[in-house]
Formats: C-alpha cells, sequence, structure tokens
C-alpha cells in the first residue's frame, strides 16, 4: 500500500537535511555557541529553502526553475564564496564568543535564518532533484487533484526537514553544558575548515 503524500513528503524532506552538509556544521556549531533558538532557527532557513524548492518542482513553475537553473553557475559561486568566508570566520572565532541564551534577540534569530535560506537555496540544482521524485511517485498523473497533492508533498518536505533540525539542534544542546571552552575552539577550527572545504568545492564545481 502506498505511503500518503504527505507522510512521502516527510520522509523526502528529512532524508534531504539529514545529508552531511554545511548547513549541518553551521547549525551544530550554532547551537553550540549561542544555544537551542539559533541552531533551530538556522534549520528552519534550510527548510524553507528545501519547501521553495520543493513547490516550484511540484507546482510545475518551469519558467522559474529554468532560470535558476541557467543561472546555477552564478549562484553557487556567490554560495561557495559565501561559505569560504564563514569557514574562515569560523574557524577565527574564539570561544569567548558563546553567548548566554538571554542575549540572542530578534536580530541574531533573523540573520540566522536568513543565511542559511540563502545557503540553500545558492543550489538550484535541487529542483531537478525534487522534480524527479515527484515524477517517479506519480504527480504528474494526478491531473485535477495535482495542485492539491503537490501542497501535501511540500508540506511534507518541510515538516520532515524541521523535524531533522529540530532532533539535530535538540541533541547538540544536551551536549553543550560538556563542550569545554577548549573543546569549543577545537569545535570551531574543524567546523570552519569543513565548511571553508565545501566552499572551495562549491566553487571549483561552478567552473
Amino acid at each position: 500500500m502506498a505511503l500518503p503524500l504527505s507522510v512521502q513528503g516527510f520522509l523526502l524532506g528529512l532524508s534531504i537535511a539529514a545529508v552531511l552538509g554545511p548547513i549541518g556544521l553551521l547549525c551544530v556549531r550554532r547551537t553550540l555557541v549561542s544555544g537551542f533558538a539559533v541552531g533551530f532557527v538556522s534549520g528552519l532557513g534550510a527548510a524553507t529553502a528545501d519547501a521553495s524548492y520543493a513547490a516550484i518542482a511540484g507546482f510545475g513553475v518551469s519558467a522559474v526553475a529554468a532560470v535558476l537553473v541557467d543561472q546555477r553557475v552564478w549562484l553557487r559561486v556567490v554560495g561557495g564564496a559565501f561559505l569560504v568566508y564563514l569557514g574562515l570566520r569560523t574557524m577565527r572565532a574564539m570561544p569567548a564568543q558563546r553567548s548566554a541564551r538571554a542575549e540572542v534577540g530578534a536580530t541574531r534569530l533573523v540573520g540566522a535564518y536568513t543565511s542559511t535560506l540563502a545557503l540553500t537555496l545558492s543550489n538550484p540544482m535541487t529542483i531537478l532533484s525534487f522534480a524527479g521524485v515527484f515524477a517517479g511517485i506519480g504527480l504528474g498523473s494526478i491531473n485535477a487533484a495535482s495542485t492539491d497533492a503537490a501542497l501535501l508533498l511540500v508540506l511534507g518536505v518541510f515538516g520532515g526537514s524541521a523535524t531533522w533540525w529540530l532532533v539535530l539542534a535538540s541533541v547538540t544542546t544536551g551536549l553543550r553544558s560538556r563542550v569545554t571552552t577548549r573543546r569549543l575552539r577545537a569545535v570551531n577550527l574543524v567546523s570552519g575548515l569543513l565548511i571553508l572545504v565545501f566552499g572551495v568545492q562549491a566553487l571549483t564545481s561552478a567552473f
């Protein structure tokens, strides 16, 4: 028996979010430094981007998809450059920058959300992945019900992705008290280096 479309979307969003990448590293590091709220909101930015690309693929907005795919080189360049910047900044960050929960304001949360949203949107090839998966589950043959079906899938994708970031931020928050200043410095160096590598890889693949 086929799973409901919302469940299929949920599993798809969960599987995409769970792939190790720069966004996951950013969310873990931000949670360790600034707490649960910043880490989870960072993940929600990525979940929003996944759902946006799923919507473009699911609702058949071919013109928008074509433009984004055509501009994929420049988007990867911008995204890669931003990752390189974040990687270098993270490596140079001092452990003393750890913030108390009370110090996290709306501006910090908006910045955390928009940065991961922009980074995730810098890979428009995700649209083609969603389009392929949606075609594989028969979205194109639903006809009159295709709008409702696409909406269920998109909501499922967002829910699955958001669930992963909730779990990741929660688990990382539980480990936060065990991270000493020395260990946090190591986290900064390792995560910054990996983010830098992802950035260089993105720039290289763009050309």
